[in-house]
């Protein structure tokens, strides 16, 4: 799990947990990889759509032209209690060749967020008149068998006031590239205040605003050099896109403010096995080159309460976000006006 942390983000924690087993899984033909593989990560691409998505705001007050912000920010995005996230069914009849040990029809198994652990399964074929092979395996468990419940994500922000009422944001995540890893995001976003053109917007004691914020992130994990199955150029690439369209609420205080908001949220994650991988034992010993791409997509309506306190140029807040994923986010920010 040495990747969790510096990669911020569940993109190349997925990749670890399914390592163990890889060489088994591809064991039982490709069609039955892609299959067990789309089911094991939905949960975490889903997760990882959600942190990814918010924080774009600390306020509903648009800040004036020239007036700017630089944020440092942090989101823990939980799944402790999210049962229905960290398991799913495994249905044998899906699958052309995998099946239980003890002979179940279907069994709850563990995702890429679960712990559920020691459940056997077997590929069993003819290889030759009178000859079957056959391969037994687990399947692999998840980052809660890690004591792990939540997936982190973390970005610089910055926000720039343009003509009255219109503020313009970015985050990004510069490119972090090591032998094995690589990491990198960037977003662009808009916030317009409507109380700004109301002709008592000086006096009134809160700021109604609307923003949309779309996020990019690419990982990449190249994992030939762990031998865990034969082969060359053997990486993920997984990409996120999201977009989110929020109604923002907050109070205009000199020190201390609240805000709140009611949105919509909208991504994809791809997520393409890359490289050439060869199966050594078991009844279909084989060779697939990029032999999948998986895709998620997620949306939903979030919620968002959270607090902001300022002193001088600098600016600390913290809020929580109710969705499929709920999310805290911590910030700390530089500002004028």
């Amino acid at each position: 799990m040495k990747n969790l942390l510096f990669a911020m983000m569940m993109l190349c924690v997925f990749t670890m947990q399914a390592q163990s087993n890889a060489n088994d899984l591809f064991a039982a033909g490709v069609e039955d990889a892609e299959t067990f593989m789309n089911d094991y990560l939905a949960p975490v691409s889903e997760g990882a759509i959600y942190s990814i998505s918010g924080s774009w705001f600390n306020t509903g007050d648009a800040k004036p032209l020239g007036g700017f912000e630089i944020s440092i920010i942090g989101n823990i995005t939980g799944f402790k209690n999210k049962e229905d996230k960290k398991t799913f069914v495994l249905n044998t009849a899906d699958y052309q060749n995998l099946q239980f040990v003890d002979g179940s029809p279907s069994k709850t198994v563990s995702s890429a967020l679960g712990d559920i652990e020691g459940v056997r399964v077997f590929v069993e074929a003819e290889i030759a008149p009178g000859i079957t092979s056959r391969e037994e395996f687990d399947l692999p468990s998840g980052l809660a068998s890690e004591n792990i419940n939540f997936i982190p994500s973390g970005y610089l922000q910055g926000s720039v006031g343009l003509i009255k009422g219109t503020e313009l944001k970015a985050r990004f995540l510069p490119k972090i590239k090591t032998d094995e890893v690589s990491i990198g995001l960037y977003g662009i976003g808009i916030q317009h205040e409507f109380t700004k053109h109301l002709p008592a917007d000086k006096i009134l004691p809160v700021a109604i605003s609307g923003v949309i914020g779309y996020t990019h992130i690419n990982g990449t994990y190249d994992f030939t050099d762990t031998n865990i199955i034969a082969g060359s150029d053997q990486s993920i690439d997984a990409k996120i896109n999201t977009w989110v369209f929020q109604a923002v609420v907050s109070t205009k205080l000199p020190i201390i403010n609240f805000y709140g908001s009611l949105g919509y949220m909208t991504g994809k994650s791809e997520t393409a096995i890359l490289g050439t991988y060869t199966v050594q034992s078991g009844p279909f010993q084989n060779t697939y080159v990029d032999p999948f791409t998986l895709t998620k997509d997620a949306s939903g309506v979030t919620a968002n309460i959270g607090t902001k306190l300022k002193l001088g140029f600098f600016r600390l807040h913290a809020d929580y976000t109710i969705a499929e994923f709920n999310n805290l986010s911590l910030g700390l920010s530089f500002g004028f006006r």
